[in-house]
């Protein structure tokens, strides 16, 4: 009987000790962060592969501005003043690929569900969010945070970071 005692004291010990050992995940509050949707058209192939192909376009479209924004707000003022702007590179990138149905971009509150990057658990809620819809914007999304810019490639893909992102990211977290 003792010994069965000390198995299960080290047991809940060793059970202990890796609980407290875990990597801590961060939980982001719905305020902090703006997202971004990109909508396909359809979930027709072609409309999922040329979404893919405007995602790379406006990523590395809003990369420079974006590191350059210090908080969430100055980042929302960018983004809302090149909606446009953002708008063309979409149509751009559509056109390029004999699609013609066009692209809106908007800012505005979204209902999200949880979603985790890495060390960072996103709660579902209602977050602000960069909204690219793809002609009808009824077929599958793509997601990402652009502030701070943590944009992610989808399911099974790494985190595409530039280095001056990285920069921005490591300090957010201290």
């Amino acid at each position: 009987m003792k010994k069965f005692l000390i198995a299960i004291a080290l047991v809940g010990l060793i059970g202990g000790i890796c609980l407290l050992s875990r990597p801590e995940h961060k939980r982001a509050e719905c305020a902090e962060y703006l997202r971004m949707h990109i909508r396909a058209d359809s979930n027709d192939e072609e409309a999922q592969a040329v979404k893919y192909k405007v995602r790379d376009r406006v990523v590395t479209f809003l990369t420079p501005t974006v590191a350059n924004c210090g908080n969430k707000r100055a980042a929302m003022e960018k983004l809302g003043g090149m909606l446009k702007e953002i708008e063309d590179v979409a149509e751009e990138v559509l056109l390029e690929n004999g699609f013609s149905y066009g692209a809106r971009a908007s800012i505005r509150k979204e209902e999200f569900p949880t979603r985790v990057y890495e060390d960072v658990t996103l709660e579902s809620g209602v977050y602000d969010a960069l909204i690219i819809e793809l002609g009808s914007g009824k077929g599958d999304n793509w997601w990402c945070v652009v502030y701070p810019p943590l944009c992610f490639g989808g399911q099974g893909a790494d985190i595409v970071y530039k280095s001056k992102i990285r920069e921005i990211i490591e300090k957010f977290f201290e």
